[in-house]
């Protein structure tokens, strides 16, 4: 018999279902532009994105886009609002939430409307999911160690196999961004790469 540790406690994997959908969190000027107190370094993950997309749209896989409105004073914040003081750049009408134009939605894209980190909470994206009959999600998004976590891990939480594109998200510092790849690799979600993504969200 094995002794208790002695194999990996963090070995299991996700198999993609029979039913994926792009999750695009929060990727919005506010990363991008470079007078945004939230800006990162970000292009790159945007480029691979939208090649995502492109092939989830090929596939007749649902991409989803989420962004984050607040009411005047952030009143619809909450505690979140309050602790993260930059979130101010998300209320109604600033040109920081809109959508890079290489990365606009599409007729038939979903946009979700959030207020918290995670693309689940206080939102209709789980009912709205389970009627389309998604049962995995390809996840891309900023950043990295904020909203794109708290969205694989809720849509673990939720029943929705996580599969976090690496390539397809960013954060404020390589060293962020990589932790928590690795965190949700070990507890959360399957980290895979662009191509692999393409793959999920073509069915293969």
């Amino acid at each position: 018999m094995a002794s208790p540790g002695s194999a990996d406690p963090f070995s299991g994997m996700l198999a993609p279902g029979a039913r994926p959908a792009l999750l695009i969190v929060d990727m919005v000027m506010a990363y991008l532009d470079p007078t945004s107190s939230l800006f990162l370094d970000g292009e790159a993950a945007v480029a691979a994105t939208a090649r995502l997309a492109a092939a989830a749209r090929a596939a007749s896989a649902p991409v989803i886009f989420t962004r984050v409105v607040y009411a005047p004073g952030g009143v619809d914040g909450g505690l979140f609002y309050r602790k993260v003081p930059a979130l101010a750049q998300f209320q109604a009408g600033s040109p920081l939430g809109a959508f890079p134009p290489v990365l606009t939605p599409a007729a038939d894209d979903i946009v979700v409307t959030k207020q918290y980190a995670s693309a689940f909470f206080g939102t209709a994206l789980a009912p709205m999911l389970t009627t389309l009959g998604v049962d995995t999600l390809v996840i891309t998004g900023f950043s990295t160690s904020g909203c794109v976590r708290a969205s694989a891990l809720d849509a673990l939480q939720h029943g929705f196999a996580p599969f976090v594109a690496r390539d397809g998200c960013a954060d404020r510092g390589a060293a962020q961004h990589d932790a928590n790849l690795f965190d949700l690799q070990a507890k959360y979600a399957e980290v895979v790469d662009e191509d692999q993504a393409r793959r999920i969200l073509a069915g293969r």
